[in-house]
């Protein structure tokens, strides 16, 4: 996995592009709670170009929404591929997390 962290308006964007796995899902938690330790409370998480996620990887994203809503912040999906929306309704996180379909949407740009 590879990913990119971008400031846009009040809001940081995490771009992941392949996988999220126990591998790789460290980095990206130390990333994120650095922004957030560093005062940025509002996060989109894309997974446009994502394919996969394993169980540490939806734990990863379990515990920063934690943080993220401990520090008053916000957290949203978007993009989620068939296959992602649907791991995400089987284990029923759908309803922890605000999904959108896009980058745009979770951006209130649509």
């Amino acid at each position: 996995m590879t990913f990119s962290l971008e400031r846009l308006g009040a809001t940081t964007v995490v771009s992941v592009d392949g996988q999220l796995t126990l591998n790789n899902r460290g980095e990206l938690r130390e990333r994120v709670l650095a922004r957030l330790a560093d005062g940025e409370t509002d996060f989109v998480i894309d997974f446009a170009d994502a394919d996969y996620i394993d169980s540490s990887g939806l734990g990863v994203l379990v515990s920063l929404s934690k943080h993220i809503r401990d520090g008053h912040g916000r957290l949203k999906l978007a993009g989620l591929n068939e296959d992602l929306a649907r791991l995400f309704a089987l284990t029923k996180l759908d309803s922890l997390f605000d999904i959108a379909e896009t980058r745009a949407a979770a951006l209130g740009e649509t």
